[in-house]
Order: structure tokens, then C-alpha cells, then sequence
């Protein structure tokens, strides 16, 4: 009888032992799909109804990650809204128009509001003009409609140095404006031409999407930013408030299910399987968000500077003179 109860109480224990491996094992599944595929995905496979929301944050570039992103957003049938949070001084103008297109796509399918945090300017401003409705802290910075595009003049400082360029060119208009020689009259009447052009562009998509005429507010079409009280009065945004505002209009405008959750969205290149996302996912799951998140500025966010940006620019920042 002894080795008998001796015989049972082993395997009642290695049956409760494999209970509790298989419980470590899920749980152990579970934390690494919160990390790698995040909450979009999960929500998404357990048809919850949700609010998307969506961070445009940093130098604005065309993402094609991003993009896909907002594909999926606008195909998912258990998204009832999305939310638009817009940090950014801007970027690229072109950044800007690809999101702009992709958001307006979104927005003939789903709500969509947008959500101004400290800076929304230039190119910010141009993808929160693809929302219904516009939401912003009364100390937002917003506005600076415009467009530019810089170069450095090398050739004095080439020159003290010994350094001279050689150049064969098909045209004497190739790679004009160039860096490497001084700017010649022609050279500025086509780089004024290609921003006259751009701003054109730019300023009838506020004045389009905003029922308003750009020279009726003193310094629209200067350049100039407004405070988030400030645009409201000039009609560049509707509400002062934060996330909270924004949801509620979804919910009373827009009739979305106020059980729907706010879930966030990423693209999936940066929660993916590389060693970089993982890198900053695990970190920042031990070590907290803010750790995380310098791990991925500093191995792969290209808003680290704007030195690098080619082209029309659409962007804001403080002066330097």
C-alpha cells in the first residue's frame, strides 16, 4: 500500500509539474508576442472593436513601412476610428503629400481625427490636414505653411583648402544649384520656381481642407507659426483640448462604440524581427519605456537630423540667426 501511494503521489506531482511548465511556456509565448507583434496585432486577432491611433512623430519622411501601416488600418474591419497624434516639425514636403494621400484614403472609410501635441507644423501640418477635424493643445506650435530648399555653398571654403571639383555635364542646367559653385541667376529662378510651385500646392490644401482663404490671416502665407488658441481663431484647427477631445468627438460625431479601446498602432518594420526592434523592445520592457525608445533613435530614427533631407522641404524650427 506504502508503494502504491508512493507511486501515485509521483505522478500527481509530475502532472502538476507539467501543468505548470505548459502555463510558464504560454506566458512566456504571450510576453514575446506583446513585444514583438504589440497591441494592433492582438486586438486585431481577438476582433475586438477599437480606436487605431496613430504617431506621426519626428522628421517626416515617405515610409513605406508607414504607409503599408495605414493600408492595414483602413482594411481592418474591427477599427471603428483612428486617431492622428501629429509631433513633428515636419520634413520632406513629399514625406508629407504621400501621407497625406494615404490618410485621406483612410479617412473615406473610417473616422479620423487628428491630435496635435507640442509641434505640428510645415509638414506636420500637412498630415493633420487630412483629418475631419483637428485638435490642439492651446500651446501647440502649428502653421509655417511653406516650402523651402537649402544647400551649402562649398566653393570659398574648397578653395582656402586647395580643393578644386571637376565637372562633365550633359546641360549647363545639370545639378544646378550646386553646392560646388556660386549660385547663378538661373540657378535661383529655377530652385524659386520648383518652391513657388510647392507652396502653391501647399497652400490650396490648407485652403481647400480648411474653408479659408490664406490671405485673410495675417502671416499664413508668410510662413508663419501660430500658438494652438491662435490657429483656432484663424480657423487652422477646430477644438483645444488633447486625447480625451478627440475621442469624444469619434463618439458624438462620428457614432463610434464608446467600449471601443484605444489601441496603438506601428508599422511592422519597427516591431519586427530584426535584431534592432527586438533590441529596443526587450530593453525597453526590463528597463523601461524611455530606454527603449533611445535604443531605437539611436540605431535607426532618421529624425535625428535634418542635415540629410534632399529636395523641397517642408519644415520648422527655430531660427539660429
Amino acid at each position: 500500500m506504502l508503494e502504491t501511494e508512493t507511486v501515485l503521489d509521483r505522478r500527481r506531482l509530475r502532472r502538476s509539474l507539467t501543468l505548470w511548465r505548459g502555463a510558464g511556456i504560454a506566458a512566456l509565448a504571450l510576453a514575446v508576442g506583446l513585444l514583438i507583434f504589440g497591441g494592433d496585432k492582438l486586438a486585431s486577432l481577438s476582433g475586438q472593436k477599437q480606436i487605431a491611433r496613430i504617431a506621426i512623430e519626428g522628421t517626416i519622411t515617405e515610409d513605406r513601412d508607414q504607409l503599408k501601416m495605414l493600408k492595414e488600418i483602413t482594411e481592418a474591419e474591427h477599427v471603428q476610428g483612428v486617431i492622428l497624434y501629429v509631433n513633428s516639425p515636419g520634413g520632406t514636403t513629399t514625406g508629407g503629400e504621400a501621407l497625406f494621400g494615404a490618410l485621406r484614403k483612410l479617412a473615406e472609410k473610417k473616422p479620423l481625427v487628428a491630435q496635435f501635441g507640442t509641434v505640428a507644423a510645415s509638414a506636420g501640418y500637412i498630415v493633420g490636414l487630412s483629418s475631419d477635424h483637428i485638435v490642439a493643445r492651446g500651446n501647440t506650435i502649428t502653421g509655417s505653411v511653406g516650402v523651402i530648399v537649402q544647400w551649402p555653398e562649398l566653393n570659398q571654403l574648397l578653395d582656402k583648402l586647395g580643393v578644386k571639383v571637376n565637372e562633365v555635364k550633359s546641360g549647363p542646367l545639370k545639378a544646378t544649384p550646386s553646392p560646388f559653385e556660386p549660385l547663378t541667376e538661373e540657378g535661383r529662378q529655377i530652385a524659386q520656381g520648383m518652391v513657388t510651385e510647392g507652396f502653391k500646392w501647399f497652400l490650396g490644401l490648407v485652403e481647400s481642407r480648411r474653408g479659408i482663404k490664406g490671405a485673410d490671416i495675417p502671416g499664413l502665407t508668410e510662413g508663419r507659426i501660430f500658438s494652438g488658441r491662435e490657429a483656432l481663431a484663424a480657423k487652422l484647427v477646430d477644438e483645444i483640448g488633447g486625447e480625451d477631445e478627440a475621442v469624444k468627438w469619434l463618439q458624438d460625431v462620428k457614432n463610434v462604440d464608446k467600449n471601443a479601446k484605444v489601441i496603438d498602432w506601428k508599422p511592422s518594420a519597427g516591431s519586427g524581427f530584426g535584431p534592432f526592434g527586438m533590441a529596443s523592445r526587450v530593453l525597453g520592457a526590463v528597463l523601461g519605456k524611455a530606454t527603449g525608445e533611445i535604443t531605437q533613435i539611436v540605431m535607426r530614427d532618421r529624425s535625428i537630423s535634418t542635415l540629410g533631407l534632399d529636395g523641397l522641404v517642408s519644415v520648422w524650427h527655430p531660427s539660429d540667426k
